[in-house]
């Protein structure tokens, strides 16, 4: 029976009102052969006391100053001794008791593994699937025309992975998946919802410096001139899904 090692790690600063939704659903899980570690930012609102309540199923606990969400992902990702990593941070599930088990029940030894993720509001109600589906069959050239994985719905094997890259404040999960995805060659879609996700969030908050960073990332990964076509197909693909909606509401 293939039964890897996972890391799993939350990042929080500040996040009294989400973090335990977090911690439930990761101690939670029915998967026994997993460590997880939280790395706090030092927070001064009650987030730290919720963590200690339950610091006793953490592996590993971290509460410190950094220098942004990626220095403290990076610090988790030191410390992860797991064959595999997973990103939950605070405010985002993992979708339910039985996933982790079932994403490795899937196939064995894969590079990496993926899934759907559930869409959910700051009261925990769902809002339907992302709007980008997960494809059939991932490969790096998958992001093309955005990030069709969420960064909450995706298993690496940890030897394919490197530090996220500080130059991005925003959109350094997009560069670390795909830097990931370029070395795998045994990638699973395990055909289920293994997430859910906090709408929201800073790249929502500051919007335009995202899709700069995005825009970025995508010339390096793809080029310059594909990616400025790609760009205009997202933005009628985009202009599609809310005209759709739109009347679907109405």
């Amino acid at each position: 029976m293939f039964r890897p090692k996972l890391s799993v790690i939350t990042v929080v600063y500040n996040n009294v009102r989400d973090i335990e939704r977090t911690l439930f659903s990761v101690i939670n899980q029915t998967y026994d052969n997993l460590e997880y570690i939280v790395i706090d930012g030092q927070s001064t609102d009650g987030t730290l006391d919720i963590i200690r309540r339950h610091e006793d199923l953490i592996t590993k606990l971290i509460s410190e100053k950094d220098q942004g969400i990626y220095d403290a992902m990076n610090k988790g990702l030191a410390l992860a001794t797991g064959d595999y990593v997973l990103f939950m941070n605070s405010g985002d599930e993992i979708y339910s008791k039985e996933t982790v088990a079932n994403v490795f029940a899937t196939a064995d030894n894969a590079d990496i593994y993926y899934g759907e993720t559930e869409m959910i509001d700051s009261n925990g109600n769902s809002l339907g699937r992302r709007r980008h589906e997960a494809p059939e069959q991932f490969t790096w050239r998958d992001f093309k025309y955005g990030m069709s994985i969420s960064h909450q719905a995706i298993y690496i094997k940890k030897s394919l992975t490197q530090p996220y890259n500080s130059q991005y404040q925003l959109s350094a999960d997009i560069d670390w998946i795909l830097q990931a995805a370029k070395k795998a060659r045994h990638i699973v879609n395990v055909h289920a919802y293994v997430a859910k996700y906090l709408v929201g969030g800073m790249s929502k908050k500051k919007h335009r410096q995202s899709l700069l960073e995005r825009f970025s990332i995508m010339r390096k990964h793809y080029g310059l001139m594909p990616t400025a076509i790609n760009h205009v197909i997202i933005a009628f693909k985009l202009g599609g899904y809310w005209l759709k909606h739109r009347r679907t509401n109405d």
